[in-house]
This record gives structure tokens, sequence and C-alpha cells, in this order.
């Protein structure tokens, strides 16, 4: 077990090193091409934060543990609506934009419910199990190039900024280097993370629903809710709140999209509680931004999200 333990430590911390890396070299490629600075945080940034669940999920996939690759969107989705927002909240009140409220959170409780859609074959079709097949995959993949199209339309007119003062671009064959060396933590990581992490399940008794719902989705958030914690000290609380939804919108989309298209993916324990979970945080990010703090989720609000999060924590853990 403690080997287990260390192994699952070793793997997030490749992990997260592999993201960062990733996205630093990437980032200064763009660069170098002359891509506009909110191109590069629309697309690779948030490829880049989203990377972890990216590879936990396809190799959860591809080794047949598809209650962790499901968990894992779900269990992130929630976390990054709940308790990143909530908690960044408390920091300082964040400010949500006028075209923000009105399509991008939209979108976020669009793709809540799509997903959810997908993994009902039971309630809908009336089938003998919940499955999302790889035409659900395809659909979602689909709603993700539409996402893209729309990311493009909004940065196209956006001219590349540059470097802040002192600040050196890094060079050509230093940013390759990071690149495959980010490839290459994310990869091996994701596999060491995936086995260990299975095998606690398998030694405590817990299903591995639950450990992706919680011990994985928390560690494969860790790049979203560091950003956004920063940017709150840092006084720009907005960058927090466009982190959360570009995450959440690329998890279920194309995470989810490319797993099932790689594999097809048995719902098994995860169940309408956490779905339902998942859609009530999506419309309650909704509704707090158009009540008390107009377009502004207040401390208040803040800790009642970060509170219902640690809620459904404990409710999970005391349904082992």
């Amino acid at each position: 077990m403690a080997l287990e333990i260390v192994l699952t430590i070793i793997g997030l911390a490749l992990i997260l090193l592999g993201a960062n890396y990733l996205t630093d070299g990437a980032s200064a490629v763009a660069r170098k091409f002359g891509i506009s600075d909110l191109m590069i945080g629309l697309t690779i940034v948030a490829f880049g934060t989203s990377a972890p669940e990216l590879v936990i999920s396809i190799v959860s996939a591809l080794n047949g543990s598809s209650e962790i690759a499901i968990g894992n969107v779900v269990g992130s989705n929630i976390f990054n609506i709940l308790m990143i927002v909530g908690c960044t909240a408390l920091v300082m009140p964040l400010s949500i934009g006028r075209s923000t409220m009105s399509k991008e959170i939209p979108l976020v409780i669009l793709s809540s419910l799509v997903l959810f859609f997908c993994s009902s074959d039971m309630l809908i079709d009336g089938g003998e199990e919940n499955v999302i097949s790889r035409a659900d995959g395809l659909v979602l993949l689909v709603f993700f190039l539409l996402f893209m199209r729309y990311t493009f339309s909004i940065a196209k007119d956006t001219p590349p900024q540059e470097l802040p003062q002192g600040k050196k671009p890094m060079k050509g064959w230093v940013s390759w280097i990071c690149i495959l060396g980010g490839l290459a933590g994310l990869i091996f990581g994701g596999d060491l993370f995936v086995d260990s992490a299975s095998g606690i399940a398998k030694r405590l008794g817990v299903s591995e629903s639950v450990i992706g719902l919680t011990l994985v989705a928390m560690g494969t958030s860790l790049p979203e809710l560091a950003t956004s914690i920063v940017a709150a000290v840092k006084k720009n609380p907005g960058i927090a709140i466009g982190n959360v939804i570009g995450s959440s919108l690329f998890n279920v989309f194309f995470i989810m999209g490319a797993a099932a298209t790689v594999r097809p993916l048995k719902v098994g324990n995860i169940s309408g509680v956490d779905f339902g979970v998942l859609i009530g945080a999506s419309f309650l990010l909704l509704l707090f931004g158009l009540l008390i703090g107009k377009r502004t989720i207040t401390r208040g609000e803040g800790g009642i999200m970060a509170a219902i999060y640690i809620a459904y924590t404990v409710y999970l853990v005391a349904m082992c």
C-alpha cells in the first residue's frame, strides 16, 4: 500500500511537471509565430492545464478502467466549479463579463447536460447498462470543434503581445525540449498514476468510480486551482473564471469525447447523484452570477459553493 501511494504521488508530480513544461514550450513556439496571447491562453494554456485529465482518461480507457476515466472528468468539473470558483471567490470576489455570463457559462451547463444524456442509456433507451459509446464520443468531439470555432472567432482580431519587460524569449531548441519532455512526463506519469490509483482502490475495497471522482479529480485539477488562486491574489480574478470555464468545456467535449472514441466507456457506479451535482453546480454558477453581486461571485457565495463540495465529498466517502 505504501509503495502504491508513493507511486501515485510520483505519477501525479510527473503529470503536473509535464503539463507545465509542455505549456511553456508550446507558448514559446506559438509566440515565435506571432500568435496572440489570448489565442495561446484559450488553446495551448487550456490544453496544458487539462492535460492531466486528458492523459489519465485516455490511459484509463485503454486499460479498461472506464469508471476512473468518467469519474475523472465528472469529478474534475465538479471540483472546478464548486471548489476552485468557491475558494477563489473567498480570496477575491469574481467579476464575470457579460459575454461570459450570456455565452460561456450556458455552454458549461450545456456540456453537463449533454454528458448526462450520453451516459443515460438505461434511462433514455431502456438499455441494459449505461455506456458512453464511440458515437457519443464523436458527438462530444463535434461539440468541441464548434467550441473551438467560437474561440477562434473571438481571438482572431487580438494582436500578439510582447513578453513582460526583462523576460527573455525561450530559445527554439529549449522550447522543443520542454515540449518533448513535457509529453514524456505526461505519458509516463499518467500510466503510473492510473495503475497505482487502481491498486489503492482495490486494496481499500473502494470502487474506481469514487477514486476517480475524488482522488484523481482533485489531483488532476491542481493546475486549474493554482492558476485561479494566483490570479485572484494578483487581483486579476477574471482569469480565474475563464480558466474554470475553458477547462470544464475542454474536459467534457474533448477529453471525454476522445476517451470514448478510443474505447466505449461503461458508466458503472457513476450515479445520477454525481451527474446531478455536476448539473446543479453549473446552474448554481449562473444563478450566483445573476443574483446578489450583479455578475460577481461574492465571498459569501464562494463559501456556499466550497461547502457544497465538501458535503458532496463527505457523501461519497460515507457511501463507500
